[in-house]
């Protein structure tokens, strides 16, 4: 059996027995572009320079023909069947630029670097918190045999500890054994810096998973992963972002929270998210991380909980549609209230990041800002359509179509009329207060009349 078949069939018996394994993705392969200053492999012709002070391990799959090579400080030329160099004349290619072609510097791929990592055993829809992207404590470790690699261990994160790891066609479980091969010439080609590489075999054997065991290492997993971007986070687009544990930025999404017993399980559970939940149409767009985490001793303190640890899910939107994520919390906090006591959670909370800064479409999250829009619109229709009216009657009045008269002027002798009237019905003869004397009418002077507030004094006859 060939190197890449020994490397399969361990991948098969990691996967039957449920252990997670990550898989080293950078090389320090001959034929490999992105290892080249100009980005590309050297062209016929070509003048090749390594770093003259690096030691490396390099890989190489094709024949090239070059003109010269400056070779590194120590290292070897691993080469695969029909491989080699041949002698070319310098500039026997009129594309091919005179420019020397550097190898870049292979230190600096680092083991604490998430990029440099990917998850051997991931499904669709799930990732892993900044954190847990490098190999965690019960994790086993790949670095393919069909390429060459170089790996710097620290600075700062002490002894790097994993599973078990495969290198070169072969897999170290105890420790003395990969002791002996990083003291190797083959291990200090391929391993380098001040920190520690050691395995343990034993196995996560806990239903409701382990802690990664990275926590101490984060600052320098932060620091290698933002570097590119100057060392500072990216701003978030959303209001009162979340930050769940293991997870270098802020983020937009939502964050549950389980606290659990001893029936729940982990790959049970996080099967349930993936079939139940993310494959409903209304949650395709959404990527789910579920893993055991450090509970915080504020929190813990706060809930009146003795347990250490929590299950962590952590909801995050992958396209530009905004809302599901809230939404998917809310629906498993319902799950949870119905079937938690199957699935062995005690408890659930959720924590969800605000509305989005520009661009959203979040269902109930910018649903104010949605209202207010509308209220606004709705009173500036108003006093439009108010101004308007205004004018127009501006506009008959001074055309002579419209007249309008104060009371006063259009009917002076109503003007100091009564407001009520006096019933003589109900009133006593000897009533304190005296009748008021009624007005003659200068028509008639033998009838009399009561004022009734119905009708004008000019029009109350008797």
């Amino acid at each position: 059996m060939g190197a890449r078949g020994r490397v399969l069939l361990w991948l098969q018996l990691c996967a039957l027995t449920q252990a997670a394994y990550k898989v080293w993705v950078p090389n320090t392969n001959f034929d490999n572009a992105t290892n080249w200053s100009q980005n590309r492999t050297p062209c016929t012709g070509a003048a090749v320079e390594f770093p003259a002070d690096k030691t490396l391990s390099v890989l190489v799959r094709e024949g090239h023909s070059i003109s010269d090579m400056l070779l590194p400080l120590d290292g070897e030329f691993v080469l695969a069947s029909g491989a080699g160099f041949g002698a070319a004349d310098a500039g026997s290619r009129p594309d091919c630029s005179t420019a020397r072609a550097r190898f870049l510097d292979p230190d600096r791929f680092l083991w604490l670097d998430p990029r440099l990592w990917r998850p051997g055993d991931a499904a669709r829809g799930l990732f892993s918190v900044d954190a847990e992207r490098v190999p965690c404590r019960h994790d086993d470790v790949v670095f393919p045999a069909d390429a060459s690699f170089r790996v710097g261990l620290g600075p700062g994160a002490g002894t790097v500890r994993v599973r078990s790891v495969q290198a070169l066609g072969q897999t170290f479980a105890r420790d003395e054994d990969l002791a002996a091969f990083l003291a190797s010439r083959a291990g200090r080609l391929r391993f380098h810096g001040p920190g520690a590489l050691s395995v343990d075999p034993e196995a996560c054997a806990d239903p409701s998973g382990c802690v990664c065991g990275n926590a101490e290492a984060q600052p320098w997993i932060c620091a290698a992963l933002l570097q590119p971007l100057g060392g500072g986070c990216p701003q978030a687009t959303c209001l009162e972002p979340l930050r769940p544990e293991g997870q270098c930025c802020d983020l937009c999404g939502a964050v549950v929270s389980l606290t659990h017993g001893s029936a729940f399980d982990l790959q049970q559970y996080r099967a349930r998210l993936l079939h139940a939940f993310l494959a409903l149409p209304q949650y395709q767009g959404l990527q789910v991380a579920v893993s055991k985490v450090l509970r915080p001793p504020g929190l813990r303190e706060a809930s009146g909980t003795k347990a250490d640890t929590e299950i962590q899910v952590v909801l995050v939107e992958a396209g530009p549609e905004t809302g599901g994520a809230g939404r998917l919390a809310r629906a498993l906090l319902e799950d949870i209230a119905e079937h938690g006591e199957a699935l062995g959670v005690l408890s659930a909370t959720a924590r969800e990041s605000g509305a989005p800064v520009w661009g959203g479409t979040a269902a109930g999250l910018n649903a104010p800002a949605r209202a207010g829009l509308a209220g606004g619109l709705a009173a500036s229709g108003l006093l439009v359509l108010m101004v308007l009216l205004a004018g127009a009657l501006l506009l008959l009045r001074r055309e002579g179509r419209l007249r309008w008269r104060r009371r006063d002027e259009a009917d002076p002798a109503r003007a100091g009329a009564p407001r009520g009237f006096h019933n003589p019905l109900f009133y006593a003869a000897d009533s304190a207060e005296a009748l008021p004397a009624p007005k003659s009418d200068q028509r008639s002077s033998s009838r009399s009349y009561f004022l009734n507030p119905l009708f004008g004094e000019g029009e109350a006859e008797a």
